[in-house]
């Protein structure tokens, strides 16, 4: 059984992934990290003989911290945070314990370089719709929570790209794009090693409504009727995406956990009468 101050990785399994996911910060050693250059979904590498810098910019958060086996590096660091009031759990076996349950990790050098701010910077054409909205909820939910999107001027995806160091994604004549049938959705799924039961279901979906395939599954027609409401409801982009967040993590969950259960109105009993006098 892991102590108090641990989760274990069934436990942190159920959470990333959803708005109560929490912080994610990986302390193995350089040594540690160049045999297996990836990271758990989220997760933020960090100087293990560092990570008082951090304490301020977590103050309210919950954290978790891992190194390579769950021992000495990661219980210092969480018992470090811990006295300085934050409230850190380490992951009990570390990354070796979430590589061997099979759960995803994301490869290193797929992730976008950081800003100054410590944000992955995102540009694509203004006015969204639906692979538009569904990425950015991918990349907060599962590659950088802090991410930073840009709605721009089609003809201008690429040029405030190039200013401003970002990453162009769902348009022509980039690496985060349709590729034959596949929408931009599911090749962020494909490139960055997220190839869960849930998001394969979700991306299935996403791919339907977005490219106009609704027999790919019943669930698109629906997606994008929501898409081109929330469209109509929101001029801003910004806003437009706040709000699709939550529709992607209703659909996220429902892909997860709700697929087989379903929702009847009770019926009347056959033949049955009504009562007299009703």
């Amino acid at each position: 059984m892991p102590s108090p101050t641990e989760i274990t990785v069934a436990q942190l399994s159920r959470i990333i992934g959803t708005p109560d996911s929490p912080t994610i910060i990986d302390v193995r050693i350089d040594e540690d990290f160049d045999a297996d250059p990836q990271l758990l979904p989220t997760a933020k590498r960090w100087p293990f003989d560092d990570i008082a810098s951090l304490a301020e910019s977590l103050k309210g958060k919950r954290v978790v911290v891992y190194c390579q086996k769950g021992k000495k590096i990661s219980q210092g660091v969480k018992a470090i945070l811990r006295e300085m009031g934050i409230s850190a759990e380490s992951l009990e076996g570390g990354h070796f314990a979430w590589r061997d349950a099979g759960k995803p990790l994301i490869p290193f050098n797929k992730i976008p370089l950081h800003n100054s701010h410590g944000r992955s910077v995102w540009v694509t054409k203004q006015r969204p719709k639906i692979d538009r909205i569904a990425c950015p909820w991918l990349i907060r939910r599962f590659i950088d929570p802090e991410a930073q999107f840009l709605f721009v001027a089609p003809s201008e995806v690429l040029a405030v790209a190039e200013k401003f160091n970002a990453e162009p994604f769902d348009v022509e004549d980039v690496f985060w794009t349709h590729r034959g049938d596949l929408c931009t959705f599911d090749i962020m799924v494909e490139e960055f090693d997220l190839k869960t039961k849930a998001l394969d279901h979700l991306a299935t979906i996403v791919r339907g409504a977005d490219t106009n395939q609704h027999q790919l599954a019943p669930e698109s027609a629906g997606l994008l009727a929501t898409s081109l409401g929330l469209s109509r409801m929101y001029r801003d982009d910004n806003a437009q995406l706040d709000a699709g967040m939550l529709i992607y993590d209703a659909f996220y969950r429902w892909a997860r956990d709700a697929t087989n259960e379903n929702h009847d109105w009770p019926q009347a009993t056959t033949g049955q009468k009504p009562a007299k006098g009703k």
